[in-house]
């Protein structure tokens, strides 16, 4: 019987998590051990444009702007551009059209984010059915968020126009109106008339990004609510609004952020008139921008900085819950999975 040495016995290398022994090493492993400082040199070398393109046209504005905030800063005498403190803050709050403006800014941001999400909400729930030609459908939906905001302004001022405008022709032929309304002259009606085109313009937007959250529902979800006998109304409340809230909530602070920062519709179509009844933070900071004031422009620019600020935080917050819960259901589970 013949026994075999212990040091004939070749030790093999014990075998690490993953299966690779050690010394050998991932591929992952061994491309980090090769970055080497030339490596970084190269990478720095090829983002150094880019970096000092975004830092001379982007950041440099912004601190040279935000400086002027604080100086008496006027294009019709640059003889004088002393320190002044918070004095063009203080303007800004006791110009009389600063109350119209922030009601006006409040009305826009409201009045067209309301009217988008449930529209958007039940165009997103009809394409989500199958049916012939839903892709020409979606097409069509979908085909105005491509076109600029100044561009749909102009559109809608041709169409809201009071001599030859398309909306009072329909409304007279319907038996409406008597007479053709001023829609874009009158301060009552002129409002009214840019929230209905940004409505128009805004719904494709959230159609988008709630079928995009309405295809992850598993149709499981809904055999089985059809099963237990609930309706339509339940199975919306109870199904379908829980599961994509988060994407709503998203959707709706992201939209936020954008109508309040976006002048292009109204100055396509009046311009913040008449008699500055349409203007809102951004379009009345435009205005007071050409009018050569820049130290109150400025002013008004940090504030609404201030303000999308507050609504990024919530943004980001928002994500991060929207992470979390997500991180959570997938090891849930994996957990199920393995049980």
């Amino acid at each position: 019987m013949s026994t075999t040495s212990t040091s004939d016995v070749r030790k093999e290398p014990p075998v690490r998590k993953g299966g690779s022994p050690p010394g050998r090493g991932t591929a992952g492993d061994r491309r980090r051990r090769e970055f080497t400082t030339r490596r970084g040199l190269v990478i720095a070398a090829f983002m150094a444009p880019a970096a000092v393109f975004v830092a001379v046209f982007t950041y440099y504005p912004m601190i040279a702007g935000s400086q002027m905030a604080f100086r008496n800063w006027n294009l019709t005498d640059l003889t004088d551009t002393s320190w002044v403190g918070l004095k063009n803050f203080r303007d800004v709050f006791t110009d009389p059209a600063w109350s119209t403006v922030l009601d006006n800014t409040a009305l826009w941001v409201v009045g067209s984010i309301v009217p988008q999400l449930v529209i958007g909400f039940a165009i997103a729930l009809w394409l989500r059915r199958r049916f012939r030609f839903r892709g020409l459908y979606q097409a069509l939906i979908f085909f105005p968020w491509a076109i600029s905001g100044f561009l749909i302004g102009i559109l809608f001022r041709w169409l809201f126009n009071s001599e030859f405008g398309v909306v009072n022709d329909l409304l007279q032929k319907a038996g409406l109106i008597d007479e053709p309304i001023a829609w874009l002259a009158d301060p009552q009606t002129a409002m009214v008339a840019v929230l209905i085109a940004n409505v128009w313009y805004g719904v494709t937007f959230f159609a988008i990004m709630i079928l995009a959250a309405l295809q992850s529902i598993p149709d499981e979800l809904y055999e089985a609510a059809a099963i237990d006998g609930a309706g339509k109304a339940r199975t919306l409340f109870q199904i379908t609004i829980p599961y994509i809230r988060t994407t709503l909530a998203l959707t709706v602070l992201l939209r936020v952020i954008w109508i309040f920062n976006f002048p292009d519709l109204i100055f396509g179509m009046t311009g913040g008139g008449p008699n500055d009844e349409t203007h809102i933070v951004t379009t009345w900071m435009i205005k007071i921008t050409q009018q050569g004031d820049y130290g109150k422009a400025s002013a008004l620019g940090l504030l609404v900085v201030a303000i999308l600020l507050v609504f990024a935080v919530f943004f980001l917050l928002a994500t991060r819950e929207r992470r979390v819960t997500t991180r959570g259901a997938g090891k849930s589970g994996k957990r199920g999975a393995r049980a």
